[in-house]
């Protein structure tokens, strides 16, 4: 308790590198929409400008055209990778930058500044993993009807092969998609994300399309002799808030929608048959044919992890109707619970039920805070907490003989965080968004003083 205490008092951590495997990586992650400037460097539109420009859609109406102006600063971000001490980047190309107005006619500056932009990370020791969609879908594609649309996953996989041509013998990992459950369901059954539909046609069939664009993807990487492929993945501790059987139930179809859906595809090319049960007569027309094409062989899985959800039922007729409830634990500005025991827990899920000796990496983790300069610094310490806590549990896996390879925090810098616009901060480095001054956090120079021991 003292120690904890101690860590709390001096903003540091109680671990360091030494207590990791030498090849260990630690890393911190971004994404191309919310940091480079949608607006900046002949950037074509995607789904997300025309979502953040319609009214209500986005905290204060902000939008994404500015943000952290990475396209002019990254080398000052880059910069602070370094004095961080980090290992690797884990960055995103936009789709939206690179084929701005159509599939055929690629932006030069895009692909400069991409160029410039892995060859930084290396000059400075860096290793770039690379993710190639963060959802920013080109609005031409999303006219065609997007992720509803067959054709998007194929226009996908020619974008794919295209950059890794690019970029890939510099890179030392590649991922096609980052959480397809928030590029699907959020987005298309919940409409709380672009393209903002509430439509269970739509959901069930972006749930297998995004699918289907990773296991072509992942065949035309292959194609282009791509190394270190893989994918990532979103997960959240899921419990009912009691055992009613309502609410259990309850419980075991949001698990199955979140957590299993996309696993169970890639890893055993099928789908949740609870979840199925409420989307089936939705989904496309043969769709188990797709599975082989699925599930394509993976060299490592990425897992995003942030909270647990404690879920009740909520409609007695329709079943995908649920209640998500607070527990009495800690909770990050936006409400999500502190949770560190959930990454434990869902790692040792994974690896046990499906992925056995396939390489994990946590590719996000992090949590918001209202976070405010004072005098040239500032102290986040409940971030400092929310590590610590979290990487003593991704310790302990590793030491038990998970084969954990990496830990990528969320995020480098404060950024435009989707619907809550600038309110919400993850970064470990705080970001002026007028003056665009960058200010490190305490929980940036923990990590600092942690990885050079």
């Amino acid at each position: 308790m003292q120690d904890i205490q101690d860590m709390q008092k001096n903003n540091t951590f109680s671990f360091n590198r030494s207590d990791f495997p030498k090849d260990f990586i630690f890393g911190t992650a971004t994404s191309s929409y919310q940091i480079e400037g949608s607006s900046l460097g002949d950037c074509g539109r995607s789904h997300w400008d025309d979502f953040a420009e319609t009214p209500g859609n986005t905290y204060n109406q902000e939008t994404a055209a500015l943000a952290c102006q990475h396209y002019n600063h990254w080398q000052q971000d880059l910069d602070l990778l370094r004095l961080g001490g980090f290992d690797a980047y884990r960055f995103s190309v936009s789709w939206a930058r690179i084929f701005p107005n159509n599939m055929k006619q690629p932006n030069p500056k895009a692909l400069d500044f991409y160029d410039k932009l892995v060859d930084g990370m290396l000059e400075r020791g860096i290793q770039p993993f690379c993710c190639l969609h963060h959802w920013d879908l080109p609005s031409y594609l999303a006219d065609k009807g997007g992720w509803r649309n067959r054709d998007t996953a194929i226009c996908f996989a020619e974008f794919s092969s295209f950059v890794y041509r690019r970029l890939g013998d510099r890179l030392a990992g590649t991922n096609t998609v980052n959480e397809p459950w928030c590029i699907a369901w959020l987005s298309h059954f919940l409409g709380l994300h672009a393209p903002g539909l509430r439509d269970i046609r739509a959901a069930s069939r972006a749930m297998h399309y995004v699918l289907l664009a990773h296991g072509l993807a992942m065949q035309a990487l292959r194609a282009e002799s791509g190394k270190n492929l893989g994918i990532i993945l979103n997960f959240e501790k899921i419990e009912p808030i009691d055992q009613k059987p309502e609410n259990i139930e309850a419980a075991a179809l949001v698990e199955g929608i979140y957590n299993r859906w996309f696993l169970q595809a890639i890893f055993k090319k099928s789908y949740p048959s609870n979840v199925l049960e409420q989307l089936s007569r939705h989904m496309p027309e043969n769709y188990e044919l797709d599975f082989p094409i699925i599930a394509q062989k993976l060299d490592w899985l990425g897992i995003n992890y942030y909270t647990r959800a404690r879920i009740a039922s909520g409609h007695a007729q329709n079943k995908l109707i649920v209640k998500q409830e607070k527990g009495d634990l800690p909770q990050t500005s936006m409400g999500w619970e502190i949770y560190p025991q959930g990454i434990h827990y869902i790692i040792r899920w994974i690896h046990q039920n499906y992925t056995k000796n396939l390489p994990l990496y946590v590719s996000e983790n992090g949590m918001a805070w209202h976070d405010a300069v004072e005098s040239d610094a500032v102290h986040d310490h409940r971030r400092v907490r929310y590590f610590n806590d979290h990487i003593h549990e991704v310790k302990k896996l590793v030491s038990d003989g998970i084969p954990l390879k990496g830990y990528f925090c969320w995020s480098l810098l404060d950024n435009y965080e989707w619907t809550f616009g600038y309110k919400e901060r993850f970064g470990l480095v705080h970001v002026n968004f007028e003056s665009q001054k960058r200010t490190p956090k305490d929980s940036f120079l923990a990590f600092k003083k942690s990885l050079s021991t």
